[in-house]
């Protein structure tokens, strides 16, 4: 009957595996296996969690999104997707719920960056683990000690293994008949390589216990100090991110978000495991925002165009470890760009004269003080002057250094230079000059 046929070729068949509760006879440990109940069973929970499809988080992997997985949307119920633009390093994530209007139509629910809310998430995470930090590098190092002293009796055991091969060969090299070339090459070769065998262990050995010993002695400290500081090890470039989605998954079951379109604000409620939960309300980014020059960068260009051209400026920016919105470094052309996008006016000489700009060098000749007292007396505010970059240039107004605090610094500093005047040391000795 082909029609018959047909229908059961077409037709797909699927097995679930129901749980061990679930089964009519089930004994645990009836006999010794590979692995015990409790590890099958985790291993049976991270396979079904890593598995793709409907209500599954997945495996994790690689990507800047590190809440993957973790998000249900609660207009809809559903998981929410990431959607990546961009070209790396420059890749942008956002999280979408999609899977509604993807599948039987519905309207859009939500969708928004994953930059800050990344960034909240994190913080939090950081702020309930802190308390623990301590412990847990305490418990780190001594799972690396007990890790290292298995290795060590490891070594020793084929050592002392290695140390009888090469007696064993020694007494089967000193019972042979030395006449008999053959055997004797024979019995020397495996002779030498069981010296070899002992000699590459001992010093592996000696170089384990070197390296242990260096590792408890001088990296406790250091341990200490970066679990006091778990922001600097959670924002090093050196740190896995595929070692954050782990934790993040191991401390959040996952994440029920709303937008608040009216306040422009991400209303987030974390479920932890365990059953606690915790809501937070992070603002959403406005479009642009993640490629936007920093506002120390614009305040910067605000000010030093009164005293600095475009060029000037773009390499103080540049040499402060300033960069533009996009990671680029400062160029003339990008400084012009952004004076046209913000609005400020370019560097004029002529205006700057009739407006009284100065730098800290001119400042100092026309108030007549060196240079050094005038920075000092800004830095104690006690004359106006702006500095918005450490490893840049003061900016100083006529109208400051001519009102009264300005000019009573000047005096003060003229009366000081005044007082000090040559003292003669009665320990220095007199140079006669009357011979020559």
């Amino acid at each position: 009957m082909p029609g018959e046929f047909a229908s059961l070729k077409n037709t797909y068949f699927g097995a679930a595996l129901a749980a061990h509760l679930e089964w009519l006879t089930f004994i645990p440990n009836h006999h010794e296996g590979y692995i015990s109940l409790e590890q099958y069973e985790e291993i049976r929970r991270m396979i079904d969690e890593n598995c793709r499809g409907f209500e599954k988080t997945g495996a994790v992997r690689r990507g800047p999104a590190l809440l993957a997985g973790l998000f249900r949307c609660q207009r809809c119920g559903r998981k929410l997707t990431v959607a990546y633009s961009g070209v790396k390093p420059n890749r942008f994530a956002r999280y979408c719920c999609l899977r509604g209007h993807l599948d039987i139509g519905e309207p859009k629910c939500i969708a928004f960056g994953a930059t800050v809310v990344d960034a909240r998430i994190s913080r939090e995470i950081l702020r309930v683990v802190q308390p623990a930090a301590l412990e847990a590098a305490r418990l780190a190092m001594e799972k690396m000690n007990e890790q290292a002293d298995a290795v060590l009796a490891a070594l020793q055991t084929d050592l002392q293994a290695a140390r009888y091969q090469a007696s064993r060969a020694q007494r089967q090299y000193d019972s042979a008949d030395p006449e008999n070339r053959l055997v004797t090459d024979e019995l020397e070769r495996r002779w030498n390589a069981s010296l070899t065998a002992v000699a590459n262990l001992e010093r592996r050995i000696h170089e384990h216990q070197a390296t242990h010993s260096q590792v408890t002695d001088q990296d406790w400290d250091e341990l200490q100090n970066l679990a006091a500081d778990l922001e600097t090890v959670w924002e090093s470039q050196s740190c896995d991110e595929r070692l954050k989605k782990r934790i993040l998954r191991t401390l959040i079951k996952e994440i029920v978000v709303d937008l608040q379109e009216a306040r422009g604000e991400i209303h987030l409620t974390i479920h932890w495991h365990g059953g606690v939960h915790t809501q937070l309300m992070v603002p959403r980014r406005k479009r642009g925002s993640a490629t936007r020059t920093s506002a120390d960068a614009l305040e910067a260009v605000r000010i030093l165009t009164l005293i600095a051209t475009d060029e000037m400026i773009a390499g103080v920016l540049n040499r402060n470890g300033l960069r533009t919105g996009r990671g680029n470094r400062f160029t003339r052309e990008r400084i012009v760009s952004l004076r046209n996008h913000h609005q400020i006016p370019v560097h004029n000489p002529e205006e700057r004269i009739k407006n009284g700009w100065m730098t800290l060098s001119e400042a100092a000749d026309y108030l007549g003080v060196s240079s050094r007292t005038l920075r000092l007396a800004a830095e104690a505010g006690e004359i106006p002057g702006r500095h918005p970059l450490q490893d840049g240039p003061w900016v100083f107004s006529r109208a400051d250094l001519d009102a009264a605090p300005a000019q009573a610094i000047k005096r003060r500093a003229h009366n000081r230079n005044r007082k000090a005047g040559a003292v003669p040391n009665p320990k220095q000795q007199n140079l006669d000059l009357s011979g020559t």
